[in-house]
């Protein structure tokens, strides 16, 4: 189901979005449903304190690690392991 939103702007703003759209060879309605889906993917989807709480159990573990040049030459060695020439 489709909602209507209204929004206002100055006559200013509207000519600069209008000839944004148009460069684009876009509807106005068509600039904006883009610009706003832009805004939302560049939102944080969770909350600080979540991502704070993920944090926090994460460095209760003990992982293996190594020296990241030993690591990356281990990256390095195991590139073409398994493929058949």
């Amino acid at each position: 189901m489709s909602k209507r939103l209204q929004v206002l702007l100055k006559e200013p703003e509207y000519r600069e979005i209008r000839q944004a759209a148009r460069a684009r060879n876009l509807s106005v309605a068509v600039w904006v449903r883009h610009a706003l889906r832009l805004a939302r993917l560049n939102e944080p989807s969770d909350s600080a304190d979540k991502k704070i709480k993920a944090v926090r159990a994460a460095v209760r573990y003990e992982f293996p690690t190594a020296d990241i040049d030993q690591m990356l030459a281990e990256i390095e060695r195991g590139y073409g392991v398994g493929k058949n020439p």
